[in-house]
């Protein structure tokens, strides 16, 4: 036996302890304690082993059942056959079950705050399940009609009139069960909103489980507040889309290639009438038609006659100066009312050139009149062979009569329209639908409704082309191509945007122009085509209200600056020739409201832009860099 002398002081006394005398002749009191360790050691391991170790292994072999039947779900949603995804939500629901008894006994442990998160997050995988079969209930009577019922044929047997009438006149009976969803939908996420991906480690091993929690949550919450949003919309869709009244809606086709505030050049115009699920063109022509229909234009705009070329009165093609949708309207109304072939509309829904190709991708060549309108890139103006035969039959100079001219784009827009309702639903209707609510993101489409419910339905999912109220910073460039040919059909931007936090925020954004294409040949008594020639373009940039302009370089005009739609606005004039560039930089600081603790920037994108690219920095890190397809907020 080692000996171990151990001596401190206490005050003034010493003490010592001899540890071989603590255990000399006593070797049973050891055994004793030995014992008794060994005892509650192996207590403990029982005690963890069911209430920790046994619970953990049921909880994964259940939940490992479910991920197999969650996969074959998904193979079956895949495959739209409604009845095979009937059954098998059943099996799931029966299997998530399981998992929630399971999962159940490791609940005594919620004061620890994994746990916590384990539980919120089971309790809202069964409310989305009940989420998804409520959904299933209630489409599952009308499967044939949307493509999802297989042996139906009692809707393919129709015509295609008749199909979209019978797809309007019982939207609102799909639509009976949304509520109930929605709630399911509110109670998962609230549970889901508790859980703090923060508290985990970024990586375990080879697995990676912050980033992926954060990935998780944020797209569920995203796709929460999308349907929230979506519900008023969906609820109105049966009566925007005349299932109890006649409707008239004024589609305007916007030319991208001309922009304009709104997205481009109001070009052509359609009215569409849709009763009970019929549709009907009333009118196709462009928008030349109307201007003609009007006995006396005012004197333009203070911007047109300061900016567009050779332009002294008011026309309606010109009307769509503010970059807000609800205002330009107010203009084109102010004009279109006066026209002698205007029409009482219930709504107006603008489109441009990327919602025609994409409708050619989906349906492949479409022939109107003799002529042939295709997607396929056209080597005559790097673009779509359908936007250059359009500018062709329309803008080219001939010394003959074209025939049905003004009507081309109306025509071509319902015969894709009926092949759309002519084909099985299960073939393009999902795909269609798709490619539409994603231009609708993209502001392709933007709608405007005369009905009060629908305008709010559509301004909340930011389908109305609004500028919007923002707490933060704010920033949206709003480009307009006054008598610029077609040329913004040629130019990239790229827009470098750099902010400096601090006691005053400051920024500088830096828009660089590229036209690398030759310019056309813009003789119109030779029968040219003018599509690139110099863009004259009128820049404004809104920025939160009270920013101060620091500097404003690229502008040829004197820049000014004012306060309009809840924002600032720093305003130029800049032009960019064929094969030149052009940049124009703008500095300022923000208003002492916004804070540099919790930045945040919303950029709004312009609707109907393409081709353009961003890099966003804060005080020298990248927050985003690439091409801005939507609006675009940055925390």
């Amino acid at each position: 036996m080692y000996k171990f002398s151990s001596t401190f002081k206490s005050g003034t006394k010493k003490s010592s302890f001899n540890f071989s005398n603590f255990f000399k002749g006593d070797k049973k009191k050891l055994k004793r304690i030995g014992g008794i360790s060994l005892a509650v050691v192996l207590i403990l391991g029982v005690i963890g082993y069911f209430l920790i170790v046994s619970p953990v292994m049921r909880i994964r072999a259940a939940g490992m059942e479910l991920a197999k039947e969650a996969q074959l779900l998904k193979k079956d949603i895949k495959s739209n056959d409604i009845d095979l995804i009937k059954k098998h939500i059943a099996v799931v629901s029966k299997k998530y079950e399981a998992f929630e008894k399971e999962s159940s006994s490791v609940y005594w442990a919620t004061f620890i705050p994994y746990v916590s998160d384990f539980k919120n997050g089971v309790e809202a995988g069964r409310y989305i399940i009940k989420a998804g079969d409520e959904s299933i209930t209630a489409i599952y009577p009308y499967a044939d009609l949307i493509g999802l019922k297989k042996g139906e044929q009692n809707f393919y047997e129709k015509s295609a009139e008749e199909r979209l009438q019978t797809a309007v006149l019982t939207l609102d009976k799909m639509l009976t069960r949304i509520d109930s969803v929605a709630k399911n939908i509110d109670e998962a996420e609230k549970r889901i909103e508790t859980i703090n991906p923060k508290r985990y480690p970024k990586q375990l091993g080879k697995y990676v489980i912050r980033e992926n929690l954060e990935q998780a949550k944020n797209q569920f919450e995203g796709m929460a507040t999308l349907f929230v949003d979506s519900k008023p919309f969906l609820k109105q869709l049966p009566n925007i889309l005349g299932s109890e009244e006649e409707k008239n809606y004024l589609i305007l086709f916007q030319n991208t290639a001309e922009r304009r505030a709104t997205g481009g050049f109001f070009t052509f115009y359609a009215v569409f009438n849709i009763n009970k699920g019929k549709i009907s063109i009333k009118e196709s022509s462009d928008m030349y038609d109307i201007d003609n229909n009007i006995a006396s234009h005012p004197a333009a705009p203070e911007k047109i006659l300061d900016y567009h070329k050779d332009v002294t009165r008011f026309y309606i093609r010109d009307s769509n100066l503010s970059p807000d949708f609800v205002e330009s309207v107010r203009l084109f109304e102010s004009l279109y009312s006066k026209a002698g072939n205007s029409i009482d509309y219930d709504g107006i829904i603008t489109m441009d050139s990327k919602v025609l190709v994409d409708m050619l991708k989906i349906f492949g060549d479409t022939q109107v009149n003799g002529i042939n309108f295709s997607a396929e890139k056209d080597k005559r103006c790097d673009c779509p062979q359908v936007i250059y035969t359009l500018f062709d039959i329309v803008d080219r100079p001939v010394n003959y009569v074209k025939v049905d001219r003004k009507r081309i784009l109306g025509n071509l827009m319902l015969e894709l329209f009926y092949k759309a309702v002519g084909f099985s639903p299960s073939k393009y209707w999902g795909q269609l639908a798709q490619t539409m609510f994603t231009n609708l993101d993209e502001k392709h489409i933007l709608l405007y409704f005369t009905d009060k419910a629908s305008q709010e339905a559509v301004t909340k999912l930011n389908y109305a082309g609004r500028i919007r109220d923002y707490e933060g910073d704010f920033i949206h460039i709003n480009n307009v191509n006054f008598a610029g040919a077609k040329s913004n059909m040629f130019i990239d931007e790229k827009v470098t945007s750099e902010t400096t936090l601090g006691g005053e925020i400051k920024r500088t954004v830096t828009i660089q122009f590229k036209n690398p294409h030759p310019p056309s040949d813009c003789n119109l008594e030779r029968g040219g085509l003018c599509l690139n020639a110099t863009l004259r373009n009128w820049i404004r940039f809104y920025v939160p209200e009270g920013s101060k302009l620091v500097s404003f370089k690229g502008s040829k005009t004197k820049t000014l600056t004012y306060d309009e739609l809840g924002k600032t606005v720093f305003e130029g004039f800049m032009t960019v020739d064929p094969k030149g560039s052009a940049t124009v930089t703008v500095e300022y600081t923000l208003p002492s409201s916004i804070s540099s603790k919790d930045y945040k920037l919303l950029i709004q994108k312009q609707p109907g832009v393409e081709k353009q690219t961003w890099e966003v920095k804060v005080d020298g890190k990248t927050a985003f860099e690439g091409l801005l397809k939507t609006d675009k907020e940055l925390k």
